[in-house]
């Protein structure tokens, strides 16, 4: 249908390219930002007093390729201990007189329970490694307060780990490098952690903070993370307390933080080292620096090292290293004593600062108490605006008038927000309604933008459409003000409350984010200010006037592009390991989110504008090219494809060996699952290498298939959670018979005893055969248990299915010729079940084979897992 335009649809028009050119503009220098374009790094050469990215890039070559996999249980593992360790003693031998340098190899063991994922775990650990650097002044003490820096050397499961954590090794050992060859003695002590079990539910750190003689004279850390390869390497957590987050603030060359992020990681399915030095174990002073962007390859074999993105490890190391000297100046630094002694933690009676980037160019930083004042300030403007404005002249009932209005106006942009929400929610649903699969956004992250910024412009204009002529309460005659003035003003002070209420509940909800709203609602209040004062001095000009309430708002908005465009990629990039959810609706869970948060963002980024550029918008004409648009992007979207080799669709493909004894098999089969919406069914129709080799027909279906249950992927509780509609074909047993001369097995070890209340002690001895690469075993206990031998004797939270007895998890981890002694204490003499599940690396050749015909756009997390049970 061909759109009709007049003179002030073509001013309309106009008008809409030329915000297209201002918000692309921004977002071309939002990208610069997020990928640390702006930035050089430094090369091979570079001056030894300046970190370079190039000899870090070094260190992750070695960890990442030259060493074969830093995974618990493999060789690779102790290579890297061994690398880092001559690293560490290479710079010693360098260290001027002036510096105490003390290098430890500290083996780790302990058990402990922790809830992850909503799910209680109980740990067991043994001969797991740290490395330890302490660079202190010749006549410093061991009770010196210290900064501790933290990094992992292990890696997960099936990756290279060039980014989680090769990465944040290398950038340690840069900064321990820097330090000596810079001259600067440290008037604190710095500890460098190099600890090697986090992937494994962080037993390193909690090693470290149950056992070594340094955990007390802790009085501030930084915890160096990964969830990508690069991008903004983002302050996550602070505290406890405000003194962490005003440190970074006050030293980051390149600061990239935003205490909002404090608001979302509770709910993110993850966890890093941070847990144990500030909250477990240490109550330490501390903050949780993480790589957010490059997701789409964390914990996949694509984790290498060209996928780092260029210049993100050298603003890293930058803002670490000025980090770090400005914890070990400040006078605030403590050791656990002296923090006991106070009876604080640094500010932590402060509660949690306020504090945001911009554009990594500065930061702002405030503290609790002046946001309490400073968030407030805004609902009182808008509450007090219509008196201050009337009173003197028209009385109170024209103030309530205006007041009523203002509500109006504030219930109009609700509606708004709202309706760009849903709109793009709405057309997601129906784009899968005739789709063969969903996520085409996923390896195109465009497409997301295209698809669903114009159906949310729509939502956004369609109050303003509807109610072009404002539904005034106020008596125009008498105030002697034009309606389209009277109109502006109360949609504009709508528009205003809105963020005003919003920056409030914030407040009052105890999070740290309301700096996003409260930027908004002040950076209106100056376009108002300024688009009053052009309506004064150079009259009512439609063109004239808009542009003086835009060019205020425009650091508000770049900001406002900078926030909502690295929470979309980083979202989009995560949803490929959301987890699978079962149908009817779990396929349409991806889209639906990303589109909220796109009509979210596009809310946010249009919002302040509406009041007044909505006249330009909201016109049949622009609302239908919309819609054409929209319609177009849409049909578009199914032409994308949504993996590749840059964006891979995660299959976790597991050997299962269900056995009897140390040596006899009783089933074999391949077990298949995938982490996101798009079934093993997409997996087969568009790999049909792969369904050919499992020997699948074209009928093949979900109701034909044998499906695999929770139980049969144990070995990765709670991960496993994450896993539906998961598909078991048969395998050969032959060839595994071959390769192992023993199976995991349980038993027991001497007799059972018996207590005067009832209760019986079993003890019991695993010995996990003849596998050569384990990396956990997990045991699954159903039954009245009332103690054990783990964790002290404390029991975790129990798991229970459909009402039947309580069942008890524990992972045992650590490399080591002797079997795992334990005993089991139940309360009276009904039977205990334990189910045993153990993971091995390897793989016999014919699942080799197997994994081999995989596409290059399916990373494959593959492995062999041995389930037995037993009846005690």
């Amino acid at each position: 249908m061909a759109l009709r335009l007049d003179g002030t649809d073509v001013s309309a028009f106009k008008f809409l390219f030329s915000l297209a050119v201002m918000y692309g503009l921004m977002s071309i220098l939002v990208h610069s930002v997020m990928y640390t374009k702006f930035i050089t790094p430094l090369g091979i050469n570079a001056p030894l007093d300046r970190f370079s990215e190039a000899r870090a890039i070094e260190h992750v070559r070695v960890l990442a390729h030259e060493i074969d996999g830093r995974q618990e249980g493999r060789q690779g593992l102790r290579e890297a201990a061994e690398y880092i360790k001559a690293q560490l003693e290479r710079l010693k031998e360098r260290a001027g007189s002036n510096f105490r340098i003390e290098i430890e190899e500290n083996v780790v063991g302990g058990s402990f329970n922790m809830m992850f994922l909503g799910h209680g775990i109980s740990f067991g650990y043994r001969n797991h490694t740290n490395i330890l650097m302490r660079i202190s002044s010749i006549d410093s003490q061991e009770t010196d307060p210290s900064v501790l820096m933290n990094a992992h050397f292990d890696g997960p499961l099936g990756s290279p780990g060039a980014g989680d954590c090769a990465s944040c090794v290398a950038s340690l050992l840069e900064i321990a490098r820097l330090t000596i060859d810079s001259g600067w003695v440290p008037p604190q002590p710095i500890i460098f952690l190099f600890n090697g079990a986090e992937e494994v539910f962080l037993l390193g750190a909690h090693g470290f903070m149950r056992t070594h003689k340094w955990r007390d004279s802790i009085g501030a850390f930084i915890n160096v993370e990964a969830s990508g390869t690069g991008g903004l390497d983002l302050v996550c957590q602070s505290g406890p307390g405000s003194w962490p987050s005003s440190v970074y603030a006050q030293s980051a060359i390149y600061p990239m933080a935003h205490s909002a992020a404090q608001d979302v990681f509770p709910v993110i399915p993850g966890d890093t080292d941070y847990r144990m030095f500030s909250e477990d174990y240490g109550s330490i002073p501390g903050l949780d620096i993480i790589f957010l962007l490059g997701g789409y390859y964390y914990h996949t074999n694509y984790d290498t090292v060209d996928r780092l993105v260029p210049g993100s490890m050298q603003a890293r190391g930058d803002n670490l290293y000025s980090a770090v000297k400005a914890f070990a100046e400040s006078a605030k630094l403590r050791n656990a004593r002296q923090r006991e002694s106070l009876g604080v933690s640094n500010g932590s009676d402060d509660g949690q600062a306020v504090f945001f980037d911009y554009l990594a160019w500065f930061m702002v930083f405030y503290s609790r108490r002046i946001a309490m004042v400073l968030h407030s300030i805004p609902v009182i403007i808008f509450l007090v605006m219509p008196f201050f404005s009337r009173f003197l002249y028209s009385g109170l009932w024209c103030c309530f008038a205006t007041f009523y209005d203002f509500v109006k106006g504030m219930i109009l942009h609700t509606t708004g927000i709202t309706l760009a929400i849903i709109f793009p929610v709405l057309s997601s649903i129906l784009r899968l309604l005739v789709s063969s699969y969903g996520m085409n956004w996923f390896a195109n992250p465009f497409l997301a933008f295209m698809m669903f910024i114009p159906i949310s412009l729509v939502g956004l204009l369609i109050p303003r459409t509807v109610f072009r002529g404002f539904p005034l309460s106020q008596n125009v005659s008498v105030l002697k003000v034009p309606k389209e003035a009277l109109s502006d003003e109360a949609r504009f002070w709508g528009a205003f409350g809105f963020y005003a209420s919003l920056t409030l509940a914030y407040l009052l909800s105890g999070l740290s984010g309301g700096f996003l709203t409260f930027f908004t609602s002040a950076s209106m209040l100056l376009a108002w200010i300024s688009f009053c004062l052009s309506i004064k001095f150079c009259g009512r000009q439609l063109a004239r006037s808009t542009v003086f309430y835009v060019i205020p708002l425009i650091p508000c908005l770049t900001y406002s592009v900078y926030f909502g465009g690295f929470l979309v990629q980083f979202l989009i990039e995560k949803m490929g390991m959301m987890g699978s959810l079962p149908p009817p609706y779990g396929n349409y869970v991806p889209d639906i989110v990303v589109a909220a948060i796109v009509g979210v963002v596009t809310g946010w980024c249009m919002g302040p504008l509406m009041p007044i550029c909505g006249k330009w918008l909201a016109r049949s004409s622009i609302l239908q090219f919309l819609l054409h648009l929209s319609v177009i992007a849409l049909a578009l979207s199914s032409q994308f494809f949504p993996y590749s080799r840059d964006a891979p669709k995660r299959v976790v493909f597991q050997h299962t060996i269900l056995t009897a004894d140390a040596n006899r098999i009783v089933d074999s089969s391949y077990d298949l699952s995938v982490v996101d919406s798009n079934s093993l069914l997409f997996l087969f129709k568009y790999a049909p290498e792969v369904a050919k080799e499992l020997n699948i027909s074209p009928e093949f279906s979900f109701e034909t298939a044998k499906m695999s249950n929770q139980r049969t992927f144990l070995t990765l509780f709670p991960v496993n959670f994450l896993f539906s509609r998961s598909l078991q074909f048969p395998a050969r047993s032959d060839e595994i018979l071959k390769q192992y001369r023993q199976f995991p097995h349980l038993y027991t070890n001497k007799p059972q005893t018996m207590s005067s209340d009832g209760s019986r002690r079993v003890y019991l001895e695993l010995s996990l055969g003849s596998l050569k690469e384990v990396w956990v075993a997990v045991l699954n206990i159903t039954g009245p248990l009332s103690s054990w031998s783990f964790a002290d004797t404390k029991l975790p939270v129990p798991e229970t299915a459909e009402g039947g007895p309580p069942s008890y998890i524990c992972r045992l981890t650590g490399s080591s010729h002797e079997k795992w002694n334990f005993w089991l204490e139940g309360r009276n003499v009904e039977d205990i079940r334990v189910d045993v599940a153990v993971l091995d690396q390897n793989l016999v050749e014919e699942a080799k084979k197997l994994k081999s015909v995989f596409p290059g756009w399916a990373d494959v997390t593959a492995y062999s897992s041995f389930l037995s049970t037993y009846v005690f």
